[in-house]
């Protein structure tokens, strides 16, 4: 099987992007493979922190094992906004294939030299690092009832990000160009600003760019991203909000046997991660 590494730099050249599904239970895991496996996608399946405190770090490392056995798919692990390098560390020596350093709400050189240390770390035992200049909006998953408001002074100042990559060397980096975790009631977050994206891949040619906050955002933005060096979606609460749906639609009737209720939880789960694979273009590039 061909490393994430491969992966990345196939979807910078042909302009796709790999989508980072989040997760914390083994139901929406299934319904996240069944669908790269139907389309024949590489796949990463995310847990942030909190997330993979839930689930365990060694336990979604062991899932992402079998099913990668099961299926003969590229199913990679990626520890999402990982916020101490001891907490990093802990995902790297359970077997993470990258990790997600947060260090946006740091000072610009402090962030450079925790980054720094966790590429150390991660460098030696053929981990990614994935760092992050900006800041994404919001700190979690949420759906807002009004117009969520960007703060401008949030967006990744493009100067910064060149002087992070150039100093941190990082593989990948997560930016803000108006994004944010979470979805607005009406399902759509038409926020993304390209013109900033742009800047920032003018200056950062050679680093792959990650979108969070995928969630609602309208699919021509998605096309712009992807067409201007976006190469790392994530995806989230739209997962979420489909599971959590799938789940009460089923409960009503007063069903209480977990396997007769949980495959339509997965089943929405699936068409989410369906339309989100198609929309990436990683359809078929396994």
């Amino acid at each position: 099987m061909k490393n994430l590494k491969y992966y990345f730099i196939q979807a910078q050249k042909e302009k796709w992007s790999i989508g980072q599904f989040n997760f914390s239970d083994l139901t929406q895991v299934k319904g996240i493979v069944a669908v790269a496996e139907k389309l024949k996608s590489p796949v990463i399946l995310g847990t942030s922190e909190g997330e993979s405190k839930w689930f365990g770090l060694e336990e979604a490392v062991a899932i992402r094992n079998v099913l990668r056995k099961k299926t003969g798919l590229p199913i990679f692990l990626n520890l999402d906004h990982g916020k101490t390098f001891d907490y990093v560390k802990q995902a790297i020596d359970a077997g993470y294939d990258m990790v997600h350093f947060d260090g946006s709400k740091l000072p610009l050189l402090e962030n450079i030299e925790k980054t720094k240390e966790v590429i150390k770390y991660a460098k030696w035992r053929g981990v990614l690092v994935e760092g992050e200049v900006g800041k994404i909006g919001t700190e979690s998953s949420k759906i807002y009832t009004e117009k969520f408001e960007i703060n401008e002074t949030d967006l990744t100042n493009p100067s910064d990000a060149e002087i992070f990559i150039k100093d941190t060397k990082s593989d990948l980096l997560a930016i803000g160009i108006g994004n944010f975790h979470g979805t607005q009631a009406t399902g759509e977050n038409p926020n993304l600003k390209i013109d900033v994206l742009k800047r920032i891949r003018e200056v950062v040619k050679n680093t792959g760019l990650v979108l969070h906050g995928g969630s609602g955002t309208p699919e021509e933005s998605v096309r712009q991203a992807i067409e201007n060096g976006i190469i790392k979606i994530n995806i989230n609460t739209e997962l979420r909000i489909a599971f959590t749906e799938g789940l009460k639609n089923r409960l009503v009737d007063g069903e209480i046997v977990p396997y007769k209720y949980l495959p339509a939880a997965q089943a929405e789960v699936e068409k989410v991660v369906e339309r989100k694979i198609v929309l990436f273009k990683s359809a078929f590039k396994a």
